[in-house]
């Protein structure tokens, strides 16, 4: 997704013998310049005018894929950067902070969930491993982080905020503050090569296109100028409007498609900040976080769909989802059902779905934008789902096949850094759900994880990933090579 990487290919591109998802015998793909110019079987592909021909043998080919929910800084440091994920205890993640190099130490991937010891290391202990300096840890899925004293000094209004804790993770509005101090202590060197650093990353695993979710409770305005620049990002700015001309005025602004990704109405399950309409299992005084409020909701939707721009929220608990739908139908009341259907508003993540809700979105047009490796990390009788919510509501978790069969238009994704980039494995976690009957089939999933269109079409842009299984052979978007290993 680098304009600088590779060149363009060839014109008048033959690729011969190539498996297409579906499809019965060889096939041939040609492409010329930025277009797909013919698809057919590979024995009428003789005296086509190519300048180049493949002969593949046998290779899949597919669409390329698409990310539709994605933080690729977050995701880049990741890379280049503290990974905390195979952390087991409390001193596994001090001890990787004292072998961080000098400077802001930003890391990510903890979770207690899965250790012996739960028990997090204090401010005092990250101050001692880090030396005084300034370290952000952030939670699995980023709703919480353990924090220095050092950046708590470059965020002096997160002291006594929502979600503040003298020890312990920080969460809520509390850790929206911290995470903006150390975005802004990020060198700009850094905060580019691990944009660049993502976006590689994502090309070799076939990913043409990635969704990011930016706002200023995310990254920053701009964090995502940087990485518009980039060939294949269409941004997502999480911020609330009240009117039309707000609502165009901070899409220009901001480069944005869209008022939607992560603008947050809730939080997430893992840190207990999911809104319910029950309590935590695990938490029985605690119904979660919300952050914007019905009348919100509702102006925002309505100021998006009169703009023509796409809305949308972040939900995970039933509560949050509920309020959600309900400002959608309050929309189309305001203005027309038509009109919100045309704006393809979407939801992120929409966890806690049930099947009337389901056939609501459906009416209206709302994509969900879900991600499939949530179930597969924390699905089943024992994961953390029904830790956090008992096995009979973590049962009903992201019920794709109930989605698919209201209607719902899914568009599948991997909220990296939250769960990896890996497209063949969502597949599998979507058709192999652990709660039976949410599962979809390998069609579905495939269209879902490429914009809807699984194999390149004559006339569309000369966009495919090769496969050796898993592997990724080589990545083209629009004409662009992005990705070679053959």
């Amino acid at each position: 997704m680098d304009p600088d990487a590779e060149g363009r290919l060839l014109t008048r591109t033959l690729l011969v013998g190539v498996r297409l998802p579906g499809a019965t015998g060889p096939a041939a793909v040609e492409l010329d310049g930025p277009l797909v110019t013919w698809t057919g079987p590979a024995d009428r592909a003789a005296g086509r005018p190519a300048e180049r021909v493949e002969e593949l043998h046998g290779t899949l080919l597919t669409s390329p894929f698409v990310d539709a929910h994605v933080h690729a800084t977050a995701s880049g440091l990741l890379l280049t950067g503290l990974d905390l994920t195979s952390c087991r205890s409390g001193p596994d993640v001090l001890d990787a902070v004292v072998a961080a190099p000098g400077g802001l130490v930003w890391g990510h991937g903890w979770e207690e969930d899965r250790w012996a010891d739960p028990r997090l290391p204090g401010r005092a202990a990250l101050d001692r491993a880090s030396a005084g300096r300034p370290v952000y840890l952030s939670r699995i899925d980023v709703h919480s982080a353990l924090v220095s004293t050092a950046l708590v000094d470059r965020a002096p209004q997160a002291v006594g905020a929502p979600g503040w804790t003298a020890e312990g993770s920080l969460t809520a509005d509390a850790h929206h503050h911290v995470r903006r101090a150390a975005l802004a202590a990020l060198p700009t060197a850094q905060r580019d090569a691990a944009q660049r650093s993502f976006l590689a990353h994502a090309a070799g695993r076939g990913i043409g296109e990635v969704h990011e979710c930016a706002g200023p409770e995310i990254s920053g305005e701009a964090d995502l100028a940087a990485l518009l620049a980039f060939d294949g990002v269409t941004g997502f700015w999480g911020e609330a409007v009240a009117s039309p001309e707000e609502a165009r005025e901070l899409c220009a602004r901001t480069g944005a498609r869209g008022l939607a990704g992560d603008l947050f109405v809730d939080g997430s399950l893992g840190s207990r900040t999911a809104a319910l309409h029950a309590p935590y299992r695990d938490a029985p005084e605690c119904t979660g976080n919300r952050y914007l409020d019905d009348a919100a909701l509702v102006r925002h939707v309505v100021a998006c769909t009169r703009a023509g721009i796409p809305a949308g929220f972040h939900v995970i608990g039933d509560a949050a989802v509920e309020s959600a739908v309900a400002a959608f139908e309050e929309a189309a009341s305001r203005t027309s059902p038509d009109a919100v259907r045309a704006a393809r508003h979407r939801l992120e993540h929409l966890e806690m779905v049930d099947p009337g809700q389901a056939a609501r979105l459906a009416s209206l047009g709302v994509v969900a934008s879900v991600q499939p490796l949530f179930d597969a990390a924390w699905g089943g009788p024992d994961g953390m789902y029904a830790a956090r919510l008992g096995e009979e509501r973590a049962l009903a978790m992201n019920p794709f096949a109930a989605l698919h069969a209201a209607g719902v238009a899914l568009a599948f994704g991997s909220d990296s850094p939250v769960t990896p980039v890996d497209p063949w494995a969502t597949i599998r976690a979507a058709t192999a759900h652990r709660t039976p009957g949410s599962s979809v089939d390998e069609a579905t999933a495939l269209a879902a994880h490429t914009g809807g269109r699984p194999v390149p079409v004559a006339g569309g842009a000369a966009g495919y990933a090769l496969w050796d299984g898993d592997r990724c052979l080589r990545t083209v978007r629009a004409g662009r090579l992005l990705h070679q290993a053959m």
